[in-house]
C-alpha cells in the first residue's frame, strides 16, 4: 500500500484513525506514505514521524521540504531511521535515500526515493543515473541481489507527469512500481507497463478536502489576485481523505499482478 503525501493534522488524524483497520481488512504486509508534509504542513518531526510509525506506516518517504524542520537531519542520520529522503540530493547530505527493509514476516522490499529536477528551484542530481547507480551498483555492494527480495518500490517525488512516465519506462522491468509523489493531486493512470512495472503518476495525498492542497483556499486565491506574498495556513479542522494504490505481488518475483487505488475518508 502507498500512500500519497500526508498533509498537517488532518492527514495524520485520518491516518491514525483509520490504517490499522484498512491493512487488517485488506491483508496488507507493507505500508508506504510519503512524509514530507507531516508537521503543520511542511516538514517532519520525531513526534509526527512516530505517530505514523505507530498508526501503521512502515516506511516513511519524503521530498523537498523534508529538511523543513531542524529534527529532521537527527532523524535521518540515525541508521536504524524507517525515514528516507531522496537518493539524489548531493552525497554529503544526511540520511540514505534507499534502504532495504525486511518485515515479521520474512518479506524484504527495498524502498527507492527519488526527486525530479523539472520545475524544482533547486539544482538535484539526475534520477534517471542515480537510481541506476542504486541498482546496478550499489544494491550489490550491499549484497542484495534480486532472488533475495520481494519488492522494489519508486517513490518519485516529482511536478512533471512526463518527468514521472519517462522515468517509469526507464525502469519498466527493474522495478515493481514507481509511483508518484509531489502533486497532491490522485492521478488516475494506474497501469502495469509492458515489461511488468506499475505505475501512477500521482497517489495523491492524505489531508483536508476542503483546501487547496491541503492549505486553507482563501489565502492560495489571495496571492493569485494580488501576485502578492502570503503566508500559507494549513488547516487543522475538517474532514479528510487519503489516496494511494494497493499493490498484490506474488513472492519469488518482483513484478507484481496488479495496481488498484483506495481511498479513505472522514466526515469530522
Amino acid at each position: 500500500m502507498m500512500i500519497g503525501d500526508i498533509v498537517a493534522r488532518p492527514g495524520r488524524n485520518l491516518i491514525i484513525d483509520q490504517l490499522k483497520n484498512y491493512r487488517q481488512k485488506h491483508n496488507i504486509d507493507w505500508v508506504i506514505a510519503n512524509g514530507e508534509n507531516l508537521a503543520g504542513g511542511i516538514g517532519i518531526t520525531k513526534k509526527t514521524m512516530t505517530d505514523m510509525l505507530e498508526a501503521g506506516v512502515d516506511v516513511i518517504t519524503s521530498g523537498n521540504h523534508i529538511f523543513k524542520k531542524e529534527e529532521a537531519q537527527e532523524i535521518l542520520n540515525n541508521k536504524k531511521s524507517k525515514v528516507l529522503r531522496p537518493a539524489n540530493y548531493p552525497p554529503s547530505v544526511p540520511g540514505a535515500g534507499w534502504k532495504l527493509f525486511e518485515n515479521d514476516l520474512g518479506h524484504r522490499i527495498v524502498v527507492i526515493n527519488l526527486i525530479g529536477r523539472v520545475f524544482f528551484r533547486e539544482n538535484f542530481d539526475c534520477p534517471f543515473r542515480t537510481v541506476d547507480q542504486i541498482l546496478k551498483n550499489e544494491m550489490k555492494s550491499e549484497g542484495i541481489e534480486l532472488n533475495q527480495i520481494d519488492a522494489i518500490v519508486v517513490d518519485f517525488h516529482a511536478e512533471a507527469t512526463g518527468e514521472k512516465m519517462a522515468l517509469a519506462n526507464y525502469l519498466d522491468g527493474r522495478v515493481s512500481v514507481l509511483a508518484g509523489t509531489h502533486t497532491h493531486v490522485a492521478t488516475a493512470d494506474e497501469k502495469i507497463l509492458p515489461n511488468g512495472t506499475a505505475y501512477v503518476s500521482d497517489l495523491g495525498m492524505a489531508g483536508l478536502v476542503d483546501s487547496n492542497l491541503g492549505v486553507d483556499k482563501n489565502a492560495v486565491i489571495s496571492q493569485f489576485l494580488t501576485q502578492l506574498p502570503k503566508k500559507f495556513v494549513w488547516k487543522t479542522l475538517g474532514p479528510a481523505k487519503a489516496t494511494g494504490v494497493v499493490l498484490n505481488l506474488k513472492r519469488g518475483s518482483i513484478k507484481p499482478l496488479s495496481i488498484k487505488r483506495f481511498f479513505l475518508q472522514n466526515d469530522y
